[in-house]
């Protein structure tokens, strides 16, 4: 493996969105109650748990407004965070996300009808760079809005295809996604989905499934690499399984970090208007 593709799985975090990002949205929540959950990522191959994800975010009625995402890890520690700002366009989020351990950052600072800006910051370095915006863009946790606007043609057997904006390498990537199954879990009708960059890169690189409910429209299950590094080797986790159901797993932590994040959550990069 060559040393850019090495560099574009472990910080281009494009095949880490769903991680945090795409579980974020479902039925109408009125804006002054939030909507709250977790999500248990545990290590696809031994069962090892791993992280916590704890979401909370706003709406207006069907309209996702804002939100933010906090990371502990197994023994509660904030390991990392993330908030969205969806005021601009329900597909492209101005976002920022950091790792406190890494000293990592990255996110989309402004929008324009044309242009979108990107910013981050890599071991002391902070870059930016500008893109063309062009019609059927996608970006980091607009992503699942996408999926979600689109449920009924996945479900259909239609293959969508999209621009994927990923600020970690302060560029655009072609992907796709597709059904590739049905289930049930909790009770509820499940549709199974694969997506993947729509070029070479998906001979390097695994694909990344996913699973909807399609009564509530919820992200239900992940399963590919994760947006964290493991401590032990500084590379992102290769294949992570992380769930989001209405009660904890077993293996999930007894005791789980409060979804009021008083002065731990990071205040998105302002907007310049």
């Amino acid at each position: 493996m060559t040393p850019r593709i090495h560099r574009f799985l472990e910080r281009v975090r494009a095949l880490a969105v769903v991680t945090a990002l795409i579980a974020l949205m479902g039925p109408a929540y009125a804006v002054k109650e939030p909507h709250r959950f977790y999500g248990y990522a545990f290590d696809e191959v031994t069962g090892k748990y791993l992280y916590t994800e704890v979401h909370q975010h706003w709406y207006d009625g069907d309209r996702w407004l804002s939100g933010s995402v906090r990371y502990f890890s197994a023994d509660n520690r904030l390991i990392g965070e993330k908030t969205l700002d969806f005021s601009k366009d329900p597909y492209i989020p101005i976002f920022h996300m950091r790792f406190l351990s890494e000293r990592y950052e990255e996110g989309i600072t402004h929008l324009t009808p044309g242009k979108i800006e990107l910013e981050m910051l890599s071991e002391g370095k902070r870059d930016k760079s500008q893109l063309e915006r062009r019609p059927g863009m996608v970006a980091d946790a607009g992503f699942h809005s996408f999926i979600v606007d689109h449920l009924d043609e996945l479900q259909a057997g239609k293959i969508l295809e999209f621009p994927f904006v990923v600020a970690g390498r302060l560029t655009s990537y072609q992907f796709r996604i597709k059904k590739i199954g049905e289930g049930v879990q909790e009770g509820h009708p499940v549709i199974k989905l694969q997506a993947e960059p729509d070029s070479l890169l998906r001979f390097l690189v695994s694909p990344l499934l996913l699973s909807y409910d399609l009564q509530t429209r919820y992200l239900v299950e992940y399963r590919g690499i994760s947006n964290l590094h493991d401590p032990a080797t500084n590379k992102s986790y290769p294949s992570v399984h992380i769930v989001f159901p209405s009660k904890p797993p077993l293996g999930a932590p007894s005791a789980l970090p409060a979804f009021d994040s008083g002065s731990g959550i990071l205040s998105a990069i302002p907007d310049k208007n």
